[in-house]
């Protein structure tokens, strides 16, 4: 009996301390223009959580187009699919922006094997996005290990003939996931480009991953511009293969390392970026823009990278329409295409953008997965940047405490100026990584009200940024 005394006490201190923070919350000292704007943000969270489209076209887009990679048939499929769903959600003008786009195919699936200590191991292996190819009968070579780019370049002639191993790790001391991957992705960028100018045979990459498994993670990487005699075939093994293979390196140094893979680039491709706006009431002239990629990887399903990024940028004017929010300013959703293996359609964006002197003001963009929100980052001018952050009080109510200088993204990057005030939407990151790039990236991985808490939290930074932001944005000369 004492015992459920006691839990029936708990129960109604929890119950208390909860009501508590509602309380907090609605009572918090607030302008009157301000708590305008909270009754609005409300409404949003409120739609997107019970009469949100997000995680349908997700699964539309998932399961019935999958991975997207750009020049393949299926990201034509979707450019289709954006344009119907752009102008079925009603917005005032959808069009196609016509872009070239680099065409690089996998081929047959990869393999890869060593033999030690009498052992055949086989190795989860998957080819880098613009590698050449292996010969036929693919490649065999002894394997060194090295740990970073400068440690590479400092090996030299050392590395001739053999298969470079990097192994550089993320390091999860950091918190910020984003940071530990920027921390080594250099060694998958750039590892072909340093050990072809040495004569090595070919590149091995430890994927880029917190996440110790057996899933290798793609991604793109370059040659450079060195000659095309000195390209070498280059892949990503996965993290638990790259933690054994060092360990049997440290037992049999001189152990040789065998590939294949039969991937090759095409000549490039026509393809669109999708676009669709909500022309502004007051100043049309004005643009923000919201977006993120179209394409994807080909390994998977494309689902956080970034087809969450996708359905929730367009979520974002389904929820202004939904409940009759009209943007002061013109409000643009695109779907770019090709960010993962060369931005051609945030270039083309811009570019376009700028010879039709169109005067954007702001930016918002979603490629990092469609976890729990967390807040957003600011590039922008101090006094733009002042402004966001003053917005704290607003969002963190709904877990945005994250608001602060950082990067906003590589699609809307180009647009960059003092004036254009360019965010970042920045979910909980810590298990992007563990999908990102690989054939786990699939639409069973994305969480319906995380994905809806996303959509709502990007709606309600660009409804104070629409309300907001260009009253304080310095004019263009």
């Amino acid at each position: 009996m004492k015992k459920i005394t006691f839990l029936f006490l708990i129960s109604l201190f929890i119950s208390s301390c909860n009501q508590q923070t509602d309380k907090v919350i609605d009572t918090i000292s607030l302008s009157s223009e301000e708590k305008i704007d909270s009754t609005n943000i409300k409404t949003l969270f409120n739609s997107a959580l019970t009469e949100g489209e997000s995680y349908e076209w997700l699964r539309d887009l998932t399961q019935n187009i999958g991975s997207r990679l750009s020049g393949s048939p299926e990201a034509a499929k979707a450019v289709v699919w954006g344009e119907r769903l752009m102008k079925e959600v009603g917005l005032d003008s959808v069009w196609l922006q016509p872009v070239m786009v680099p065409h690089w195919v996998r081929g047959e699936k990869e393999v890869a094997t060593y033999t030690t200590n009498g052992t055949q191991k086989d190795v989860p292996i998957c080819a880098l996005g613009f590698s050449i190819a292996t010969p036929k009968s693919g490649i065999l070579a002894e394997v060194i290990e090295v740990k970073s780019l400068k440690e590479a370049e400092e090996m030299g002639e050392q590395l001739r003939g053999k298969i470079v191993f990097f192994n550089g790790a993320f390091d999860n001391t950091l918190i910020n996931t984003f940071k530990a991957y920027g921390g080594c992705v250099g060694q998958r960028y750039s590892g072909a480009r340093i050990c072809g100018q040495f004569g090595a045979k070919a590149v091995i990459v430890r994927s880029m991953t917190n996440a110790i498994d057996d899933y290798p993670h793609t991604g793109t990487m370059s040659y450079g511009d060195i000659p095309k005699d000195q390209y070498t075939p280059t892949a990503a093994i996965s993290s638990r293969a790259a933690e054994i293979l060092s360990a049997d390196l440290k037992k049999t140094p001189n152990l040789k390392f065998y590939f294949k893979q039969s991937c090759k680039t095409l000549p490039n491709a026509p393809s669109f970026n999708v676009v669709g706006e909500i022309r502004g009431s007051e100043t049309p002239e004005n643009v923000m823009v919201v977006g993120g990629h179209l394409d994807s990887w080909d390994l998977g399903e494309g689902a956080h990278d970034d087809g969450t990024g996708i359905v929730q940028s367009l979520e974002v004017a389904y929820l202004f329409k939904k409940n009759n929010i009209k943007p002061k300013n013109t409000l643009r959703i695109v779907f770019f295409m090709n960010e993962e293996n060369g931005t051609r359609g945030a270039k083309k964006y811009a570019e376009l953008a700028k010879l039709n002197k169109e005067n954007h003001i702001g930016g918002l963009e979603s490629d990092a997965g469609g976890h729990t929100p967390r807040g957003f980052s600011i590039d922008a001018n101090l006094s733009n940047t002042k402004l966001l952050k003053s917005w704290k009080k607003l969002l963190s109510p709904y877990g945005l405490h994250d608001i602060d200088k950082g990067g906003s993204g590589a699609d809307i990057g180009p647009l960059k100026d003092d004036h254009v005030t360019l965010v970042g939407y920045r979910p909980d990151s810590q298990r992007y990584f563990d999908y990102h790039h690989t054939s786990t990236d699939t639409f069973d991985k994305v969480n319906k009200r995380e994905l809806e808490l996303g959509s709502a939290s990007m709606a309600s930074i660009v409804y104070l940024m629409d309300k907001y932001l260009y009253n304080n944005t310095p004019v263009k000369p």
